[in-house]
């Protein structure tokens, strides 16, 4: 069997933070464009994803936190109604509208549905098309466009809610998953790999220096073999000593070279390599089990062109 399923949400189109910014509802019309238009569509088990429960979120970001979240969005509402403003500001990036926090809980949501149907068997593995993204979200603060962190609510789900005993997280967006590390750093349960542009945002890089990170920073215009070579040498044995039961990938397609958020050179193919070497030790260690969430990718015709490369890989075309 090798179903691959393709979990998003209306809600996720909702969300915007105002005329010109990258994360725009847009990138997912531009995946779902070119997954018709090439036919990887058809060969994917779609699903609409529920809401996350907060009990479930909670695992990874602080009650406080969340529950701050929710407050805004009914200040907001009144604020609204009162001929206010209608979003309000997070970070100098980063801002709410009436819909994010819906778009966020089924963007959890769908990590949540798509980690139950992969360890029920239903499927082998998923891809989420969600949005907002989540890796640089922190257990108690929301930054880089990113509300909840949706691959590490995830792994915590399926060591937590199923008894799994060791996950992977792997990280390939252009930008250092800060967020992710903030929550995961010095859980052995969890190991957390990943490549980074750096310098770059978010500043400083990576903070940790715990056992359980495997962080690969590289300068800007690294290009794709340069990359291949970094992961046979740094994330692969450790992937193969940590053996996990189940890999979640934080998917950020903006390292590609036509992509102007960063200044790296990776292209389709690249992509492939690397689910490909993800997928190889996934079906090793954990019957294949992955879920992956998408994160960054700003230009909509490299962003589509190199999800459908992480898709054909996944379901096998």
């Amino acid at each position: 069997m090798n179903k691959t399923g393709y979990f998003t949400h209306p809600d996720c189109r909702k969300h915007e933070m105002g005329p010109g910014h990258p994360e725009c509802p847009e990138r997912l019309a531009a995946i779902d464009d070119r997954l018709l238009i090439c036919g990887v569509a058809d060969a994917l088990d779609r699903r609409e994803a529920s809401a996350a429960a907060l009990a479930d979120i909670e695992l990874a970001h602080g009650r406080n936190y969340v529950a701050t979240l929710r407050g805004l969005t009914a200040t907001l509402r009144e604020e609204i109604n009162a001929g206010g403003p209608s979003h309000v500001q997070l970070d100098p990036d980063t801002s709410m509208n009436i819909h994010t926090w819906d778009a966020a809980l089924h963007a959890a949501g769908a990590a949540l549905a798509a980690t139950d149907a992969v360890i029920a068997g239903e499927l082998e593995n998923a891809f989420c098309a969600v949005r907002p993204p989540g890796h640089h979200a922190c257990r108690d603060q929301a930054m880089g466009f990113c509300f909840l962190n949706n691959v590490a609510i995830a792994a915590k789900y399926a060591l937590e809610r199923h008894g799994l005993k060791r996950v992977a997280i792997v990280d390939f967006d252009v930008h250092h998953g800060n967020g992710t590390e903030n929550i995961v750093a010095g859980d052995d349960r969890i190991l957390m790999v990943s490549f980074y542009q750096h310098p770059f945002y978010p500043v400083g890089g990576a903070q940790s220096d715990a056992a359980n990170l495997v962080n690969v920073p590289v300068p800007a215009y690294t290009r794709g073999m340069e990359v291949r070579e970094l992961i046979e040498m740094y994330w692969l044995p450790r992937l193969e000593e940590h053996r996990p039961e189940m890999i979640f990938i934080s998917a950020g397609f903006d390292a590609h070279r036509e992509d102007d958020m960063g200044q790296m050179g990776l292209v389709e193919q690249d992509y492939a390599w690397i689910t490909m070497r993800v997928k190889d030790v996934a079906r090793r260690f954990a019957q294949g089990r992955i879920v992956s969430c998408l994160e960054g990718g700003y230009d909509l015709s490299a962003l589509g062109r190199s999800v459908e490369a992480h898709l054909r890989v996944l379901a096998d075309l």
